[in-house]
């Protein structure tokens, strides 16, 4: 039997009858669809609120800005859940998110409304931690693929229905309706979480606010560090060339205050980040494998929309249902991982469904030119269930190996490491792009301009193949990114997850050594 199966003691009871559970997990999807939702229905409104207010050559920031916002303070809320308790930071982070919500319906030009994006972030870092850790607070490992597998449902619908609505907002009402309508959604859930959430008195929390010890510095040191290192990533080659003066003083600041980062973080009587997400062997694996998992993602998520309607001669819709059928076999492959992973083990699931994706990224680039839509679309369609595999194994597996004091710091490591491996692949794999376009054109133009081209009719047959050498390139280095994932799987992780008896309802429980099932 595989190591999904506890090791020790029976569960204590449940600590919430069922139907108030029903209720908070109804919270939960709805807090989840809120930060689901919003990049993809900003992205199809640009037009309209850059044509209010202005700000076309910094427009990026409303998703660099809020992106930023997210990642950095992942770990900064994960510890503070840990410390004070899930329902606080999710109720303070919620209320964070739908004034930023607010403040962005009332902006009055783009630099208030990036501001207001950011605040925007600041609640959307606590909404995407405290609802996947609570996840699991709720459910023992048996039962916990069912919620993992409705918050991935509610991701794949967001995907799927956030262009429409957003479109649907911006052409028959106003912009200033996207953000608005984040409001009634937030009130629901916040009534939910106040009213069912009870989270029981836990040794290992401080018995009192006043005694609990925050790593207020290490908080700002984290922030200021991701802050920076993640705006030269984001900005690097789009409003600065990569070795230009700001790129380079950017990564010199960030690499200081990294150090900077390490010195305070020991010093720390609780740090932000402590040292045991990274010594511990299962962490560590599931943290690198799931950055890759970012970095992969970017090459669908990015360059397939292009890619469709520049070679295949889609129109935007089309374009969008050959990226969308991914989010339609994901959920379902997550939902039916636990058959796979009570046989064979968390890690090797992870590793069948990682393996197949590095395949299917792989096949790619041996599409015939121009070819089919449905070619691609089948591709997605399979890449969909490998990727579901691999995921959903990991992230209950790695739930499943800490206390309660101790998941809310692991589940934040591991969703910040993979908004990092985006945030990276989003810009390597771009500049991978422009150089395969930049070779093959001799040097002319980047994708953006080579794509606005092709969708007025002026670019030949040339300019096509070139796009599609670029994105053929993005997906071998797609493919290479889920290689490196599965060699960390099969190098570092141990072959069974150290999973206690019960994970969350036995928080003085020790953790078997690594490798023990």
């Amino acid at each position: 039997m595989g190591d999904a199966r506890p090791a020790t003691r029976e569960a204590a009871p449940r600590r919430t009858g069922a139907h108030k559970r029903g209720a908070v997990v109804a919270a939960l999807m709805l807090s989840m669809a809120l930060a689901a939702l919003d990049s993809t229905v900003v992205s199809t409104a640009v037009p309209q609120i850059v044509g209010d207010l202005g700000g076309f050559s910094v427009f990026s920031w409303l998703f660099s800005g809020y992106l930023l916002a997210v990642t950095v303070t992942l770990p900064v809320y994960g510890k503070l859940s840990d410390t004070f308790g899930r329902k606080p930071v999710l109720v303070v982070g919620a209320a964070l998110f739908l004034l930023g919500s607010l403040l962005c319906a009332l902006a009055w030009n783009m630099a208030a409304l990036i501001a207001f994006r950011v605040v925007q972030g600041l609640g959307g870092g606590a909404l995407q931690g405290t609802v996947q850790t609570l996840a699991a607070d709720l459910y023992p490992l048996k039962e916990r693929p069912r919620i993992q597998s409705k918050l991935s449902t509610v991701w794949a619908v967001s995907a799927v229905a956030g262009p429409g609505l957003g479109g649907v907002l911006a052409a028959y009402a106003d912009w200033r309706w996207i953000f608005l309508v984040n409001l009634p959604i937030g009130a629901v859930a916040l009534w939910l979480i106040v009213r069912h959430l009870h989270e029981p008195h836990r040794e290992s929390r401080p018995k009192s606010p006043a005694r609990a010890r925050v790593d207020w510095a290490g908080a700002l040191a984290v922030f200021a560090c991701g802050g920076v290192l993640l705006t030269a990533l984001v900005q690097g080659g789009v409003a600065w060339p990569w070795l230009s003066a700001p790129s380079l003083g950017l990564f010199g600041a960030g690499l200081v205050l990294a150090g900077l980062v390490v010195v305070v973080e020991r010093r720390a009587a609780e740090p932000i980040i402590p040292g045991w997400v990274w010594r511990r062997r299962t962490i560590a694996a599931v943290n690198l494998a799931l950055g890759a998992l970012g970095l992969l993602m970017v090459a669908p998520s990015v360059f397939l929309p292009t890619y469709a309607q520049s070679v295949l001669g889609l129109g935007p819709v089309a374009a969008g249902f050959v990226l969308s059928v991914w989010t339609l076999s994901w959920p379902v492959s997550a939902a039916l991982s636990q058959h796979v992973y009570r046989r064979i083990g968390f890690r090797d699931t992870a590793l069948l469904g990682i393996g197949a994706a590095a395949l299917i990224l792989l096949a790619f680039p041996f599409l015939p030119y121009p070819g089919a839509a449905w070619q691609p679309t089948l591709l997605m369609l399979v890449l969909g269930a490998a990727l579901g595999l691999f995921q959903l194994p990991l992230i209950v597996g790695v739930q499943s190996t800490v206390g309660w004091s101790e998941r809310g710091t692991t589940t934040a490591s591991v969703l910040f490491c993979r908004q990092t491996g985006q945030t990276i692949g989003a810009s390597v794999f771009g500049a991978v792009a422009n150089g395969v376009l930049a070779a093959r054109l001799g040097g002319a133009g980047d994708l953006d301009s080579v794509t606005r081209a092709l969708d007025a009719g002026t670019a030949p047959e040339s300019v096509r193949r070139a796009v599609a050498s670029a994105v053929h390139a993005v997906y071998l280095g797609a493919s290479c990114a889920a290689a490196l994932a599965f060699l960390v799987l099969l190098c570092v992780a141990p072959r069974r997850f150290p999973v206690l008896g019960e994970p969350g309802d036995l928080p003085s429980a020790k953790e078997p050594a690594e490798g023990q099932s």
